[in-house]
């Protein structure tokens, strides 16, 4: 979880580490889209991801002596955060395992929204002219992608949203999650060092997981080789996107620009389309297109303007 300030021109290499951590974070959830169609089910995905990264990023706070100072503040906020992590994760993976990945990523890419949103509920911040401007075409651009009247599935509105529905309604539970998460990091946790506050977030999600595991019902391991496959590689690109974003992103100085990496669900479905064969129509796409443009552009935005 990035929090941006401002943006600066940024180098190459910089840019191609930005659309790197999009390509792998993308492909991320389609290989975990072939675990859960393999055998996997959604807690037992978490779990492992969580808990491997967690591992990674607290050898990383440890080998580079990363002073962990946690206030009264962050005590009481981090717990929070850590459970809302877990309600996201738990649910985009959902829709991910329901929906063609690049839908499901696209609607989680309204997560700008959200965050605008709680932070004038919550702290009375007033959403910037920027943020308000770009809503009502985000949305345009949202109903096309999810095809709201079911025109280019030609089931109509009722039997396409009867197919997708609970998928989108696992999306936007993602996004809105973690648009309150980004909300409270900004405001109550900004200052505690992205890494201390990952490897924290990480060890809550992964208990967290665990204990619904159990009230839920038991963790589903893959059936097939494929499901194995999928569980070891979504753990690496997860694992890994988020270990170059809080170690190599900062060194780079583009955390700013960070919301280059909002083009993941283009990537996802350039690799949706070719491994796993999922197709939208040309409408949708430029509906893609439409959303993703807009978060780049919010992010890239000079703050206050």
């Amino acid at each position: 979880m990035t929090v941006t300030s401002k943006t600066n021109a940024i180098s190459g290499a910089a840019f191609a580490t930005l659309l790197f951590i999009g390509l792998i974070m993308g492909a991320n959830h389609v290989v975990a889209r072939i675990a859960f169609d393999h055998g996997l089910n959604v807690t037992a995905a978490v779990l492992v991801r969580s808990l491997v990264t967690a591992v990674v990023v607290t050898l990383i706070v440890y080998f580079q002596r990363v002073p962990i100072r946690l206030t009264a503040r962050h005590k009481k906020v981090l717990p929070a955060i850590g459970l809302l992590v877990t309600i996201q994760s738990l649910s985009i993976y959902s829709s991910v395992a329901l929906l063609p990945v690049s839908l499901a990523l696209l609607a989680f890419n309204t997560y700008p929204l959200w965050t605008a949103f709680w932070c004038r509920v919550i702290y009375g911040q007033r959403p910037e002219p920027q943020v308000l401007r770009a809503m009502p075409i985000m949305l345009v651009g949202l109903a096309l992608a999810l095809d709201v009247f079911g025109a280019a599935s030609g089931l109509g509105a009722k039997a396409h949203w009867g197919m997708i529905g609970v998928g989108v309604a696992f999306a936007l539970t993602a996004a809105a999650t973690f648009g309150l998460t980004l909300a409270l990091t900004q405001n109550e946790a900004a200052d505690l060092d992205g890494r201390v506050r990952t490897a924290t977030t990480m060890w809550m999600v992964g208990l967290l997981t665990l204990i619904f595991s159990q009230v839920l019902g038991e963790l589903h391991w893959p059936n097939a080789v494929a499901g194995w496959w999928g569980l070891a590689l979504l753990t690496i690109f997860y694992g890994t996107g988020f270990t170059v974003m809080f170690i190599v992103l900062p060194r780079l100085g583009v955390v700013g620009n960070s919301s280059i990496m909002s083009i993941e669900p283009i990537f996802a479905l350039i690799l949706g389309w070719f491994i796993l064969d999922q197709k939208i129509a040309l409408i949708q796409i430029v509906g893609a297109c439409l959303v993703v443009g807009l978060v780049i552009k919010l992010g890239l935005r000079k703050q206050g303007k």
